[in-house]
């Protein structure tokens, strides 16, 4: 039985003012035991908010980490030793604003993923199409083509400790989000791909869904049988509606 996971990405918001207030509120929800429960806040606010969480049931995680471990002239980058060092437990890699914006490709993302487990941290890997690559049918190739260039960089037994989340490029911020069914399809296409590694490590496997949760419509796509819980982004960062979809991932 693989335990619903539920992670908050609160991208470039917040200041020490209004994090403090968001963990506040975020202390006083009523969280299921059973569902673990992430925030990755900005790299300003992540000594503040792992002090902040400190006995809490909720832990804390990066937004991004460098390719190269340890220490070294990379200016402003932060390795996942430093993070580790600052109490962070987990890291997002591959975030599709980074992949677009950014220009992150396959391969630097797979070395981020490699460079975390290292350390000792668990990554969340990011996949996801755009619109257009949507529309032309090509969500699971390029999704394949994500998860691949991973599993050859780190092999398949690396996903013993990673969680992988599904984020659908054109329901980011959009107000779209795909049907329970739509996304169903992807999850267990990557669960899929994973299999023909490991069956085993495959059927361990969380695999998130990232793509405009709400709490009205949470409930209805952590009920799929291959969607594990969900990776949040503007919802996050209002406690109440965080609460509820962590609530839904418990039942």
């Amino acid at each position: 039985m693989r335990r619903p996971l539920v992670a908050g990405n609160w991208k470039m918001n917040g200041t020490r003012a209004s994090v403090a207030e968001l963990i506040e509120a975020l202390c006083q929800q009523e969280l299921s035991p059973g569902v673990e429960v992430v925030v990755f806040p900005s790299s300003l606010h992540l000594t503040q908010v792992v002090e902040e969480l400190e006995g809490r049931s909720i832990a804390v995680g990066a937004q991004d980490c460098s390719s190269e471990v340890g220490f070294g002239a990379l200016t402003g980058e932060e390795s996942a030793s430093q993070l580790v060092d600052a109490g962070c437990k987990w890291v997002l890699v591959g975030h599709s604003e980074r992949r677009l914006i950014l220009g992150e490709s396959d391969d630097v993302v797979s070395k981020k993923f490699v460079a975390a487990l290292e350390c000792g941290m668990a990554p969340v890997l990011c996949l996801g199409e755009t619109l257009e690559q949507r529309q032309s049918g090509q969500t699971l190739e390029v999704v394949g083509r994500q998860l691949a260039r991973v599993i050859a960089e780190a092999g398949i037994a690396a996903f013993k400790k990673a969680v992988v989340a599904y984020e659908p490029v054109w329901a980011i911020g959009s107000g779209l989000t795909a049907t329970p069914q739509q996304a169903q399809q992807v999850h267990a296409a990557i669960r899929e791909q994973l299999a023909r590694e490991d069956q085993r490590i495959a059927e361990g496997v969380r695999v998130l869904y990232g793509g405009s949760v709400k709490a009205e419509n949470a409930s209805e796509l952590f009920g799929m049988s291959d969607i594990d819980g969900g990776l949040i982004g503007g919802a996050s960062l209002k406690a109440n509606d965080f609460g509820a979809i962590c609530r839904a991932a418990g039942n």
